[in-house]
């Protein structure tokens, strides 16, 4: 368990300020000696206090002013989500530049697209492999002055390469003075940008949101009517900073209460630094829980009769539980001793995978299956879902202690008003609405209208004032019958329903019935031909590595040993259980009747994720196109409904 400070509650300081480098800068003062930032070096976690993280990003800040760059100027950043990437990115607002990020493993095409777009002047990057895809896309770029690597020795092995190849020494010197500060923050509006949020592109190429100082603060002013919060709270962060969850509702929150953050070392190390930090906070997208949720019934699978016996009736006497645990209310007492048994037995070491010590998780950005909800409730860990767009700064509904329906996304924010549209979309309005498109006024247009901002997805609010979203608008699947359809719905029935699927991707649009691609989930597919001898330990352990290291990886060895697996009869016949299995929780209409395994997983290198690990459905749709036309022709693998 990492240093943070005394159990008292947090001292907000959102409603105070007038931008976000106001917030930092009071935030520095208050805090000045309190640990900011946790990282880890040569395996010790070291600290940064909130002192010394302000200190350096006004050397930041004085770099940009001696680059010559003018307030509003644009200054990107590409990295990993760690303490470079929050320097930088309060440097430039500190210096009241305008700041972006690029997600990591971009293509050139995509880095370029952004840098001209966005006319980014500086751009700070991490890592050789990155600044190989920046001066790939970069060429010719005539508003880009300065390209700076994190390390002194990126810079030295590639400085004769670009003449706009920056020391990263020359924003690492003297702090802008506080004057300098001041007069800088006075001259910015509270709506003026202050971020740009490229969004991931489920169709076409990423618009450019705009989300100004008032927008982000107004934000995190609401939060103090939502969560309660300690000094001696920390969070472990490893979510990628270009996205606008972990940039304003994760690392902008912390500076306005002061809460500790550890940075994951790697995606790949998460599970374990969660039980070398000992968070009380953690966010993340469904993903995590879903694996972790899979994970669960894998390992349970392999149990003798009588300890997955033992686990059934844990459960058990945890869903009687769980009305009370929503409500917090306290359990009466004939449940008392059965639910303490049932914790120390069997959910105390689920609490312990995560460290121990999170009193809440924060998730948004796709549904997650009600029973995975349940059981981490039942075992201590509450899930908040939460609901909000990048064009809406992030959140404007969500569960809270006390006020909690599963499978909902909560109420909506104080100060907003939440609406459905005769079609079933989503409408907001309030002052999280953000600004508009950079240079795309007609997108802005079609977005917002009369102050509303169309969200794009399908829900239904009930009596008490909760949101259920049931897809987007623009997924819906209407079948040939006139029948429409939540494919969201139908691919998380099947997807939870076995560990050896990672994703599902449901078609049936102006179709007589629903089919489905299956995409095997890599590390439990490893393991299954592991056991049917298919592939090798050596195998299976070289590509754990590769998947613990970089989890997104879909390496040519990886999928070439993911195919030899699918092409055996006893994973089919694994798979046709899951979805049939999934078919018994939906109607007679949305169920699959044919499905085609891929033979290996849905990757961002192939156009097909979002970095955010969303699927891009026109992207699957097109280049699936061949396969889905043969298997209503030919026919697929077969599922008795």
């Amino acid at each position: 368990m990492l240093p943070t400070g005394p159990h008292l509650p947090v001292r907000r300081l959102a409603s105070g300020s007038a931008t976000v480098g106001d917030l930092f800068r009071r935030r520095a003062k208050l805090s000045h000696l309190k640990p900011a930032i946790y990282e880890k070096r040569e395996g010790r976690w070291l600290a940064t206090s909130w002192g010394a993280f302000y200190d350096q990003s006004r050397a930041v800040a004085h770099g940009l002013a001696a680059a010559g760059l003018e307030r509003g100027a644009r200054v990107a950043i590409l990295g990993r989500t760690s303490a470079p990437w929050a320097i930088q990115d309060m440097g430039a607002q500190l210096f009241g530049a305008v700041s972006l990020g690029i997600y990591p493993k971009q293509t050139p095409d995509t880095i370029r697209y952004i840098l001209e777009h966005a006319g980014v002047q500086v751009l700070f990057v991490d890592g050789a492999d990155e600044l190989e895809n920046v001066l790939a896309g970069a060429a010719g770029l005539p508003e880009l002055r300065h390209i700076v690597p994190w390390t002194r020795a990126l810079f030295d092995a590639n400085h004769h390469r670009d003449v706009r190849l920056t020391s990263p020494t020359a924003f690492e010197q003297e702090p802008w003075s506080h004057e300098a500060i001041a007069e800088a923050q006075a001259a910015l509006q509270p709506s003026d940008t202050a971020i740009l949020i490229y969004t991931s592109g489920t169709t076409g190429p990423p618009k450019g949101a705009m989300i100004t100082h008032a927008n982000i603060l107004s934000v995190l002013a609401a939060q103090a009517h939502e969560l309660v919060l300690y000094e001696d709270d920390l969070s472990l962060n490893f979510l990628p900073m270009a996205h606008a969850a972990e940039r304003v509702f994760g690392f902008y929150a912390r500076i306005s209460t002061g809460v500790t953050t550890a940075y994951a070392s790697s995606m790949g190390a998460v599970l374990d630094e969660l039980r070398e930090v000992q968070p009380t906070l953690f966010g993340s997208v469904p993903r995590v829980f879903e694996k972790a949720y899979a994970k669960l019934q894998s390992e349970l699978e392999k149990k003798p009769l009588a300890v997955r016996r033992t686990f059934a009736a844990a459960l058990a006497v945890g869903q009687r539980a769980l009305p009370y645990l929503l409500e917090e209310k306290p359990l009466p007492w004939h449940l008392r001793l059965p639910y303490a048994a049932a914790h120390r037995v069997v959910f105390r070491r689920i609490r312990e995978a995560f460290g121990g010590r999170v009193r809440w998780f924060v998730t948004g950005a796709a549904p997650i299956a009600q029973e995975i909800l349940e059981l981490f409730w039942i075992a201590g860990l509450p899930i908040f879902e939460a609901y909000g767009m990048t064009e809406s700064t992030v959140v404007t509904h969500m569960n809270l202690p006390g006020q909690t329906k599963l499978g909902t996304v909560g109420r909506v924010a104080p100060g907003h008003e939440c609406r459905i549209a005769p079609d079933g979309e989503v409408l907001i309005r309030g002052p999280f609405v953000f600004k508009g498109y950079l240079s795309n006024e007609q997108a802005t247009r079609e977005t917002v209208l009369d102050g509303w901002l169309h969200t794009g997805d399908v829900g239904t609010v009930d009596a008490d004032g909760y949101l259920r979203i049931t897809d987007r608008k623009k997924h819906l699947i209407i079948t040939a019958g006139g029948k429409n359809l939540s494919p969201a719905n139908i691919e998380n029935a099947i997807k939870n329903q076995s560990p050896l699927i990672s994703q599902v991707h449901a078609h049936g649009d102006r179709r007589p019935y629903v089919s489905a691609l299956v995409a095997p989930s890599p590390l439990e597919t490893l393991e299954f031909g592991l056991e049917l001898r298919v592939i090798t330990q050596a195998e299976v352990n070289a590509l754990r590595d590769e998947l613990m290291e970089n989890p997104a990886s879909r390496s040519r060895a990886l999928e070439a040993a993911l195919a030899r697996v699918v092409a055996r009869p006893e994973l089919v016949r694994k798979l046709r259980e899951a979805v049939r299995a999934g078919n018994r929780e939906l109607s007679q209409v949305e169920q699959v009747r044919r499905f085609l395994i891929l033979d290996r997983d849905f990757s961002q290198e192939r156009g097909e994720l979002t970095p955010t690990l969303k699927l891009k459905r026109k992207v699957v749709e097109t280049a699936y196109g061949d396969a889905f036309e043969r298997l209503y022709r030919e026919g697929g693998f077969a599922v008795d409904v």
